[in-house]
């Protein structure tokens, strides 16, 4: 049988009941757009958190106290031998680093002109505007004061300034942080949230007077940024030979961006298969479809397949064409799912930019793909059951 014949047959054999084609078609579509859907909000949740987690840049390295060993946060609560302001000096003349930010993070009351809000505190140095790529909308950053010695100054966030101050001018204005008094210097550009947390509201202040309004005497982090001439392995290296050298031990965890970013892709690269594979049992709905029409078609064309085999055809040849009209169906229901998803996803989109929904070429084609091996599984058994017909009784049969 010529492949061109072949096709005909088919085609022929599904347009003959279009109904019935079309309903079995339906429900391959139904479930490849709801994997298409899913996969397509997963890829968008999961390009949301990894650019949110990346705006800080990727060349940077995060120190904290205490040597974690199960996990949980129990080496940032306590620890033997606190991280200090001059374990960040003795790292910042490491090679290859360019910026290191000593960090201590609370919350309390910041009160200006009768106004009070209670927000977030970062206590850290001058080099927190280039470590973490925060612009500056309106004077200037912390100074680079030598550490124990800073003067009161503070930085504003965008939307805490806002908040205090309205439309005014904040610069060298005065204002209680947890009691304190600082001076503004500056505000901060609008940076937006990560993953809920709001970078604009919060107040920057130097790290040694955060240590006294805390009453600490220890850091919570330090932020090490690297240069591109360097490795993440060489700065980890490095910096652990350092520590281990002014602690004794190595009492300390060090967490690289890269590695954040690589166990976050990780995790959501699962959670998205997961919910594609939920999405997938509506394709069963489909596949009981499959079976039954064909299993449906090779009983009412039991003489056809009779003459075909009195023709010559083999019984290799029967099953492929019964089989190819089942991959036929499965596709022609995957590519109308694929291009509804595709118009769905872009229609909402258009009317909310801010859902996080993202089309991969990756996951579109395994959904093709998917709807094929679909179409293979469904239609194998009534192939068979066509090709082991005995061609005399076939011809009987009519």
């Amino acid at each position: 049988m010529r492949t061109a014949d072949f096709i005909k047959l088919i085609l022929r054999s599904l347009t003959a009941a279009k109904m019935r084609s079309s309903l079995t078609a339906l429900g391959i579509a139904v479930g490849i757009c709801a994997v298409t859907l899913l996969t397509s909000l997963g890829e968008g949740v999961r390009h949301y958190v990894l650019s949110n987690f990346s705006q800080f840049g990727t060349r940077i390295i995060a120190i904290n106290p205490g040597k974690t060993l199960t996990g949980g946060m129990g080496g940032m609560l306590q620890t033997d031998r606190p991280l200090t302001l001059y374990d960040a000096q003795a790292l910042a003349r490491l090679p290859h680093v360019t910026h290191v930010v000593p960090l201590v993070q609370g919350s309390g009351t910041i009160e200006a002109g009768g106004r009070a809000r209670s927000t977030d505190i970062i206590g850290a140095n001058h080099a927190i505007h280039s470590a973490w790529q925060f612009n500056i909308a309106l004077g200037r950053g912390l100074p680079e004061d030598e550490s124990g010695r800073s003067r009161s100054f503070a930085v504003l966030g965008h939307k805490l300034q806002q908040e205090l101050f309205g439309g005014q001018n904040p610069l060298g204005q005065s204002i209680r942080v947890g009691g304190m008094r600082f001076r503004i210097v500056g505000v901060m550009a609008a940076k937006g949230q990560m993953l809920g947390f709001d970078l604009d509201d919060m107040v920057f202040i130097p790290v040694d007077k955060a240590l006294m309004l805390f009453n600490r005497n220890g850091l919570m982090e330090i932020d090490v940024v690297f240069s591109d001439s360097a490795s993440t392995d060489q700065l980890l290296a490095s910096i652990r030979k350092q520590l281990i050298a002014r602690h004794g031990a190595e009492d300390f965890s060090l967490i690289s961006q890269d590695d954040m970013l690589q166990s976050l892709d990780n995790i959501l690269q699962v959670l998205t298969a997961a919910v594609a594979a939920l999405g997938a049992i509506s394709l069963l709905v489909g596949a009981v479809g499959i079976v039954t029409i064909m299993s449906t078609a090779v009983r009412e064309r039991t003489s056809e397949i009779g003459l075909l085999t009195a023709l010559g055809c083999n019984q290799r040849q029967v099953l492929l064409l019964f089989l190819g009209e089942a991959v036929a169906l499965s596709l022609a229901g995957g590519i109308a799912g694929i291009g509804v998803a595709i118009a769905l996803v872009l229609g909402l989109a258009a009317v909310l930019p801010a859902l996080p929904l993202q089309l991969s070429l990756f996951y579109l084609s395994l959904a093709l793909l998917l709807s094929i091996a679909i179409g293979l599984a469904a239609g194998i058994t009534p192939a068979r059951q066509a090709a082991q017909m005995n061609p005399i009784d076939a011809l009987r049969a009519e």
